[in-house]
């Protein structure tokens, strides 16, 4: 019950003409960034940042965290009409989603879509409701060992799942660490890694890094391979026909346990909740042949899962300050840059700036579901706009976002410097995630190892001697076990196509 006050209190905040401005705001961003090819929820969330500088944290965060969950419902939209994904989540509905669109049937597989998304996104802000204070409690155990281990599991899980090479990936995330301790030392005051540039004394700045790395390199990346779009298909009907209420329901209950259980998970995807998704309903679907053909369940799995896989990953971020995926971890980056650290304290410290959050995502949640049901064939004609105009706005939001910081050109080249640097990255398939998690975490991981340190008599010992922190050091070790013999078997497979070759 008293999660349900605090909730009403948040509503308060929330229902403000200002917070629902930008809320409305940050969902039809997310639209347009779950639309628009080769962009995505990460790009789209980092190259907004600069622009919240000026906002209450409430607003900044209200806004960011609505580009986020509204890139999962944008994504659908060309993804069942014109056969093109905008963000990963969304390619398995291609599959039985455009099938059903070539069928005439484009306003059901778009209805069913928005309807489970709409389900599955309420339910995880739901759980978030719920066990976020009862996680939030938890937290309040952890000192400095606890925090350390808990953020070096969290990053040894997401380097493990994230990248196809566990070396690339331990690169990429060596390379973001050292880039964090750029500045000045938290113990000693000393200067490290500046090589005598003033501008560099402060540290690198995250959304500098952030824009560069996903921004500029995505532009690079997709400047060169524009697509075709084909004319999107007529939209007529949006719901199911009587017959098939019944498995749409089921689908989108089993895909709402699904993608929360899942979401939950440091390191994973709302590309893998989808994927196992419509692998669960085709095994359990009575005629698996359906699928690839036009399958309601097809859409309606997935889709749910998606959204509420992206609600039920920010609860890791506000009870732990844990990070679960590369765009939790630029919102991460949106709290710090606003003087808000995520954790258990979050709950105590700063009540009416969560709870705000919290009751954001019911009122977003229900202006997708507008933006969605009649209005899914206007939105779908963004997807049209030529890249040859695209692109340039693009780059000129990124430097005029970046130069804004400090009023710097220092940082605008550094933005372009970092841009090179992650097209390359994604060229030669080392994750940029990885760098920018360790990035984000960085001064906070040396700083509780710095602390755990001074309080413990017996060095690196801290990390077995606490119940939690013991329990979360043997997880880090079995992970990266794991990861080494996933590594080795993954290449002993590839050797062993070669030779039959």
């Amino acid at each position: 019950m008293e999660s349900l006050s605090l909730l009403l209190h948040g509503f308060e905040s929330a229902l403000t003409l200002t917070n629902i401005i930008y809320c409305v705001i940050g969902v039809s961003i997310g639209m347009l960034v779950g639309i628009l090819p080769g962009l995505g929820p990460v790009s789209g969330t980092a190259l907004l940042i600069p622009v919240t500088f000026g906002m209450e944290p409430v607003t900044a965060i209200i806004m960011l965290s609505g580009i986020y969950y509204g890139s999962m419902y944008g994504g659908t939209i060309t993804s069942v009409l014109i056969n093109t994904p905008g963000e990963s989540a969304s390619v398995i509905t291609c599959i039985d989603g455009h099938q059903l669109a070539k069928q005439g049937r484009a306003g059901t597989a778009l209805g069913v879509a928005a309807i489970g998304s709409f389900i599955g996104g309420i339910v995880a802000v739901l759980g978030l409701t719920f066990l976020g204070p009862v996680l939030a409690e938890f937290g309040t155990r952890f000192g400095p060992p606890e925090y350390f281990t808990l953020m070096l599991l969290g990053l040894l899980t997401l380097v493990g799942l994230m990248g196809k090479s566990l070396v690339r990936g331990l690169i990429a995330a060596i390379f973001g660490l050292t880039l964090s301790l750029i500045g000045m030392d938290p113990a000693s005051g000393a200067i490290r890694f500046t090589f005598g540039q003033q501008e560099l004394l402060g540290g690198i700045d995250f959304t500098v890094l952030a824009i560069g790395l996903f921004g500029i390199s995505e532009i690079l990346s997709n400047a060169g391979n524009p697509t075709n779009m084909e004319k999107p298909a007529k939209i007529q009907g949006l719901f199911p026909k009587k017959e098939e209420w019944l498995p749409t329901s089921m689908s989108i209950g089993r895909g709402t346990i699904l993608g929360f259980l899942i979401g939950l998970i440091p390191g994973s995807n709302a590309a893998i909740s989808s994927l196992m998704s419509y692998s669960l309903e085709k095994k359990r679907a009575k005629d698996p042949s359906r699928f690839g053909k036009g399958a309601i369940e097809g859409v309606a799995g997935p889709e749910t899962a998606n959204n509420a896989h992206s609600g039920a990953s920010l609860i890791p971020l506000f009870t732990l300050g844990l990070p679960s995926s590369p765009t939790i971890a630029v919102i991460l980056g949106a709290f710090i840059v606003h003087g808000l650290t995520p954790g258990p304290a979050l709950f105590t410290s700063n009540p009416d700036f969560i709870w705000a959050i919290i009751a954001s995502m019911f009122i977003g949640n229900v202006v997708l579901l507008i933006f969605n049901l009649p209005l899914a064939g206007v939105w779908a004609k963004v997807a049209l706009i030529p890249y040859q105009l695209l692109f340039p706005i693009l780059l000129l939001v990124c430097c005029v976002g970046t130069y804004t910081i400090n009023n710097s050109l220092w940082d605008v080249g550094m933005m372009v410097l970092f841009g090179v640097i992650g097209y390359f990255m994604k060229k030669f398939d080392f994750p940029i995630a990885a760098t920018v998690l360790t990035f984000v975490l960085g001064a906070q991981l040396e700083t509780s190892l710095i602390q755990s340190l001074a309080i413990s008599e017996n060095g690196l010992l801290f990390l077995f001697l606490r119940p939690i922190s013991g329990t979360l050091s043997v997880l880090c070790i079995l992970i990266l076990i794991l990861s080494i013999f996933s590594a080795l078997k993954k290449k002993r497979a590839y050797l062993a196509s070669d030779v039959e070759v």
